[in-house]
């Protein structure tokens, strides 16, 4: 069989998309994957890294600006969708998918728009609690319509035609228990450990409260792993040296990048992130208590609405960027760090939100229009 993936912008569209791909190879060996992507974006780095073939379209988004400048923008990208919808139903007719999937981002529209033109079973999987513009537009065509969370599908004209499947988490994520995440990398049973995570290229006002806050730690009352991102490794560090030159001996370890989540989550007590819906998915599957700072720089406020799904549940807090301070955020994390029944009560809570046989209802949902 032949199975076609789109997907692109955000790791929280492309992982899901890598997981279902590597599931449905297991179940049918000798099935071709072939993944369409937009130009330049993570897809065309991340994918081939993972041993699938990627080919290219060009697209852009819709700028929501009202200024000359984004009319200008909105009229390239219809002309890229034009022109990305015939490059993608010349590239389905040629590797002749059984079925298109998609898992979000613009680059969905013009290859679901062109699978259903050619009369080709289509599946479009939206992880946000809040879908997204591209999701609705395909969701009037295409042949499914799965969502990570239940409250998003009321959010669809037709709700009945929406399955809840939850979102996929990376492989890496069941091989981990707790214990043994803790005896590879060393941490002692007893120590409380928080993980601070702002995506691979980090957040620019997280990484200022965290530059913040390490000073502030003068007792090693928890370890405390904080992964700056690619960007802001450098500068972070040399100022962390000036401000706090033995944040060491604290327990303090900063990252330029984490090429082991699914261990170091795993070993860890807590965690202060985003709200991207893969990310929570991660969280839950492991049922990992979470401080959450949504960005505030996506559609819709889409982050937002995702974290305070987790915060209704009582698995995460949820802080606003810009509303709190370092010392806040530290009387929060040490508020939860020594209250051992809440934490626990957060940890089975997020749990409570995960849908662990995820990638196994995509598949079936997949594998029903073959």
């Amino acid at each position: 069989m032949r199975f076609l993936f789109t997907c692109g912008g955000t790791a929280g569209h492309i992982n899901p998309a890598l997981a279902v791909a590597s599931a449905l190879l297991d179940r049918i060996p000798g099935s071709e994957v072939m993944f369409i992507g937009a130009e330049g974006k993570m897809e065309m780095e991340l994918v081939p890294r993972e041993g699938y073939e990627i080919r290219s379209i060009p697209i852009t988004n819709i700028s929501r600006a009202h200024s000359l400048a984004g009319i200008r923008h909105n009229l390239d990208t219809v002309k890229n969708v034009l022109r990305s919808t015939s490059e993608a139903r010349r590239m389905i007719r040629d590797f002749r998918p059984d079925v298109v999937i998609g898992t979000g981002g613009y680059v969905c529209f013009p290859v679901l728009t062109a699978a259903h033109e050619l009369h080709i079973p289509t599946v479009i999987h939206e992880s946000n609690a809040q879908p997204g513009l591209t999701t609705k537009l395909l969701s009037r065509n295409v042949d499914r319509i799965l969502v990570g969370m239940e409250n998003c599908r009321s959010a669809y004209d037709n709700p009945d035609r929406v399955e809840v499947t939850g979102t996929p988490v990376r492989d890496g994520f069941a091989r981990y228990t707790r214990q043994r995440a803790r005896e590879e990398l060393g941490i002692a049973n007893d120590e409380k450990v928080v993980l601070s995570v702002w995506g691979s290229l980090g957040a620019e006002h997280m990484n200022a409260v965290m530059l913040e806050l390490i000073p502030l730690l003068t007792e090693k009352n928890f370890r405390l792993i904080h992964v700056t991102g690619k960007r802001y490794y450098p500068e972070f560090s040399e100022r962390l040296r000036e401000a706090a030159p033995d944040y060491s001996r604290h327990g303090v370890e900063v990252l330029e990048y984490l090429h082991d989540m699914p261990r170091v989550m795993a070993a860890s007590d807590l965690m202060i992130c985003r709200a991207g819906a893969s990310t929570l998915s991660e969280l839950a599957y492991i049922g990992m208590p979470s401080i959450l700072v949504p960005s505030p720089n996506v559609v819709a406020n889409h982050q937002e609405k995702n974290a305070r799904v987790v915060e209704e549940a009582g698995g995460a807090r949820v802080l606003l960027e810009g509303e709190f301070t370092a010392q806040t955020l530290l009387d929060e994390i040490r508020a939860i760090l020594q209250d051992e029944q809440s934490l626990h009560a957060m940890s089975e809570r997020a749990r409570s939100l995960a849908y662990a046989d995820a990638t196994e209802r995509i598949c079936e949902a997949i594998l029903s229009l073959t």
